[in-house]
């Protein structure tokens, strides 16, 4: 079973990460910061189904290099990625809509980054949690996207 209070630790996790790829002293300890947050919060066994924000070429990403390219950019393979945890984040915080919990867990809402000079933008998300072989809950999918703005 996975709890609410293991789905809210995970996200908390998450926007720590995010945080510290971006507040790295270069981008190769960037990508380092990301390879480690991607191997340590995402499933990594072949499931994942990552479907990240501010893309449109390689939108479904299913493996470590396209996740952690999509953080911290520079790989060809991805040549749209710019690097999401390299745009100055200074805080993030999840909304969640709802958390359904069980064997596996889902939770939706929005989370939203404030950059340097407090502007905030808003992101839609879906994740689905599930429990590895040692009982760590990991991200099987990884759904975002900016809101419908008509």
């Amino acid at each position: 079973m996975i709890s609410k209070e293991e789905v809210e630790a995970a996200q908390n996790a998450w926007a720590t990460g995010l945080l510290e790829i971006g507040s790295a002293s270069s981008w190769e300890e960037s990508h380092r910061l990301a390879d480690a947050l991607v191997r340590k919060l995402y499933v990594t066994d072949g499931s994942l189904l990552f479907c990240p924000t501010l893309v449109q070429e390689k939108s479904f990403r299913s493996d470590i290099e396209g996740s952690v390219s999509y953080f911290v950019g520079q790989n060809p393979t991805y040549a749209e990625d710019k690097g999401f945890a390299l745009k100055g984040w200074t805080h993030v915080r999840f909304d969640n809509a709802g958390i359904v919990t069980g064997d596996t867990a889902l939770a939706m809402g929005h989370y939203f980054f404030t950059d340097g000079n407090n502007a905030i933008t808003k992101v839609e998300y879906t994740f689905a949690y599930c429990k590895d072989d040692s009982g760590a809950v990991k991200i099987q999918l990884h759904h975002s996207a900016l809101p419908f703005s008509g």
